[in-house]
């Protein structure tokens, strides 16, 4: 932008036109005072038009507007943008946070055609983060409807819209359309992570996730990844002797999207979805990688499998999907010799780098949930497992089901006992527990 612009035909800094100056006076800087001209100024400022309203230039030519250093070279950016013509303003700014600074003075020297230009730019433009900040920031200042344009990217969007990017959003990240090609793996991350973004204390988002259309695109989405499961499973055995790590780490990235869909189930309230299919697959899964052939190995594998399934156990053990007991009794049977056999394993190669070490927060939250679990049983069933665990202990020392014995023989003594007053008190042999 150079001073030879001229608008009304005059320029900007021009001593032999001017009739006014201005000065943007800094505290404790030299004043450096600007050759203008009063029509241009009232025409394109109304701070100016009003003081030029209130004063005799004859008598008083020196207009002298407060402001900070750090705005200074914006507000003087201002006044010679008032001499360009109007097409010209947007393409003066170099960057967002120059438009930035414009327009915070443009607000204060109430120039409007100044700010609307700031915000057709700064509409269209990029911005970083404390960009950002200072953007929302000078918005305050603005009208309503200039505010609204500008921080039109940044407005709450309604909830259909929510929805739609949701479902967009599980669909992509379960692969549900088409397996997704290496390059689109992080982008697939990206979508998970966030997913979980948007389930974090989001009321709009809580809306959306009870939405039918939601949920039944969420189960799609799982079912998907079992499907994939097994698909990754059954080359598992073609494979692994020419291509061990990678057979295995096709396995181990289905159960690494099957652990953060299952995070996903917990946050909307739909793991009776997970647990069922996770049963249903259960004895699939088990009998491919308790083959022989994979007793050296599949490590990581085997470690993510046991994690999957604590949030089986967990969801189950603390009642927050209710199975039948007979259910409860298949599910326990399935997995828990798999654990123990596994937990021993991995504790006997804990100094081997190579073989993943699992966190002992994790077995022991697994832990928790299986002993919670054994509890709710039916007492029958109770003693049938107690029974098989104490015959185990000495190979396997996890789970620890001391507390749940304990709890089992306190129950059984007491159950006597009111069946025994039962008796006594009515007579009646049919009392049972």
């Amino acid at each position: 932008m150079e001073p030879s612009d001229l608008v009304d035909g005059y320029k900007f800094g021009d001593q032999t036109t001017s009739d006014v100056r201005v000065c943007f006076k800094r505290a404790d800087d030299q004043a450096e005072w600007f050759c203008c001209h009063s029509s241009v100024l009232s025409g394109n400022s109304k701070y100016f038009a009003d003081w030029l309203s209130r004063n005799d230039i004859g008598s008083n030519n020196c207009i002298g507007v407060d402001c900070i250093s750090a705005d200074y070279e914006h507000y003087v950016k201002v006044l010679k943008l008032i001499y360009l013509p109007a097409e010209s303003i947007i393409d003066s700014f170099e960057s967002v946070r120059s438009a930035v600074g414009v327009l915070r003075a443009s607000t204060l020297l109430k120039c409007e055609l100044i700010t609307r230009s700031c915000i057709e730019y700064l509409e269209a433009a990029s911005w970083d983060e404390k960009e950002e900040e200072e953007i929302l920031e000078v918005a305050q200042s603005l009208g309503s409807e200039e505010a609204v344009a500008l921080l039109a990217r940044l407005q709450a969007p309604n909830v259909s819209a929510v929805k739609n990017v949701f479902i967009s959003a599980i669909r992509f990240a379960t692969s549900m359309e088409s397996p997704s090609p290496p390059f689109l793996d992080d982008l697939k991350t990206s979508a998970q992570e966030q997913i979980d973004f948007m389930l974090h204390e989001d009321d709009d988002t809580a809306l959306v996730t009870m939405d039918e259309d939601v949920r039944s695109v969420v189960r799609e989405g799982l079912k998907k990844l079992f499907s994939t499961l097994k698909i990754g499973l059954d080359l598992l055995t073609s494979e692994y002797e020419q291509l061990p790590e990678q057979a295995e780490q096709r396995v181990l990235c289905s159960l690494a999207d099957i652990d953060w869909m299952a995070n996903v189930l917990t946050k909307i309230e739909m793991m009776n979805e997970f647990v069922s299919g996770w049963s249903e697959i259960s004895g699939y899964v088990l009998s491919v990688v308790q083959d022989k052939k994979y007793s050296s190995g599949l490590w990581l594998v085997k470690a993510k499998l046991i994690e999957v399934t604590g949030k089986a156990f967990d969801a189950v053990g603390y009642g927050s999907v209710v199975f039948p007991a007979s259910s409860r009794v298949h599910f326990l049977r399935m997995w828990l010799p798999f654990m123990q056999t596994t937990k021993r394993l991995l504790d006997e190669k804990s100094k081997d780098d190579a073989i993943p070490q699992m966190d002992a927060d994790l077995f022991q939250n697994i832990e928790g949930a299986i002993v919670s679990l054994v509890l709710a049983l039916p007492s029958g069933d109770q003693a049938d497992i107690l029974g098989e665990w104490m015959k185990n202990a000495e190979q396997f020392r996890y789970p620890d089901l001391t507390e749940a014995f304990e709890v089992w023989c306190y129950r059984s003594k007491t159950a006597k006992r009111r069946l025994v007053g039962g008796l006594n008190g009515s007579g009646n042999p049919t009392v049972s527990l």
